[in-house]
């Protein structure tokens, strides 16, 4: 029941896109079948896409080829630690003093495209917005280049990498580009080596 109307709501945000054999099996790797969840958990799936559909609860992360609807393993802990889906709005948009932001980062995550961390939570959204911000900034300080400097930042790249999950080809095309694992943790890995001698030249 309403697996239809849900599908249709997700490609209309991410557009309809292929997934190759490679993306299914990341896919499966990642995330659970929504209906497999609910077993799980003692939810019913119909009443749990009609709450996605109210926007009460993200969007599944991926469609798989099959239609299967992928989810986080965890995609009711955070309206179990607000009291409800009812709550969960006003709980969550709570950890951003701006609530212009929270409410943007509200309606990001009711997109389902966060698929960039391994656990969502207001903290970890939070945590990975400040550590790319920072290892995009980088290159421009003063000791740029210098041993410090390099140490510096592979412990960001490092934190990095360890909260986001690798992708897949269908995330580059929903997305238009590269993630922020390409431009953050690879990229940066490759331009700047760990322990090497670097200069910068600005």
């Amino acid at each position: 029941m309403y697996e239809d109307e849900l599908a249709e709501r997700f490609r209309r945000i991410n557009g309809d896109h292929p997934m190759t054999p490679a993306d299914d099996a990341y896919v499966t790797a990642q995330f659970t079948e929504l209906e497999e969840l609910c077993a799980a958990e003692g939810h019913d799936p119909g009443a749990v896409r009609l709450t996605m559909l109210a926007g009460l609860l993200p969007l599944p992360g991926y469609l798989r080829s099959d239609g299967a609807e992928m989810v986080p393993r965890d995609l009711f802990a955070l309206t179990e630690r607000a009291g409800g889906p009812e709550r969960l709005e006003a709980w969550f948009t709570a950890h951003w003093a701006d609530r212009s932001v929270g409410r943007r980062e509200w309606e990001a995550y009711l997109s389902g495209q966060y698929v960039c961390l391994h656990s969502v939570s207001p903290a970890m959204i939070q945590r990975k917005e400040r550590l790319t911000a920072a290892i995009t900034a980088a290159p421009s300080e003063p000791d740029a280049g210098s041993a410090g400097w390099t140490a510096r930042l592979h412990a960001l790249i490092d934190e990095l990498d360890a909260l986001e999950p690798a992708f897949s080809t269908y995330d580059r095309l929903r997305f238009g580009g590269p993630t922020s694992r390409d431009v953050c943790v690879d990229a940066m890995r490759a331009r700047y080596p760990r322990g090497a001698a670097i200069a910068t030249g600005s």
